[in-house]
């Protein structure tokens, strides 16, 4: 017997905040801190909270450095991280099109 898709969705990933997190940086190798904050329409707080989370689960890396003088943070998927969207999402479309259904 085949389970239902939704066995395959990532818990860490799930969230609506985290899910919108991820979904930026799958579109670059790395994106700044405040860019993704102000792409996912939340607080530095809640961002600096919901990263811990991904990078705990090991799927985001956080980069500190300078552009210039100024220190930025960058924040970038790791490959693990990278997988487990892509299975997240492929979860998602198994779901939205009937997938486990009798």
């Amino acid at each position: 017997m085949v389970s239902h898709p939704r066995h395959d969705l990532d818990d860490v990933i799930h969230s609506p905040v985290r899910m919108s997190i991820v979904a930026v940086l799958a579109a670059a190798d790395r994106v700044e801190f405040a860019f993704v904050r102000d792409a996912v329409e939340i607080t530095d707080p809640t961002l600096s909270k919901q990263v811990t989370m991904l990078e705990k689960a090991g799927y985001v890396e956080v980069i500190k450095g300078y552009a210039g003088k100024r220190p930025r943070t960058w924040l970038k998927l790791t490959p693990e991280g990278r997988e487990a969207f892509t299975r997240h999402l492929a979860a998602l479309r198994a779901i939205a099109d009937g997938a486990g259904l009798p």
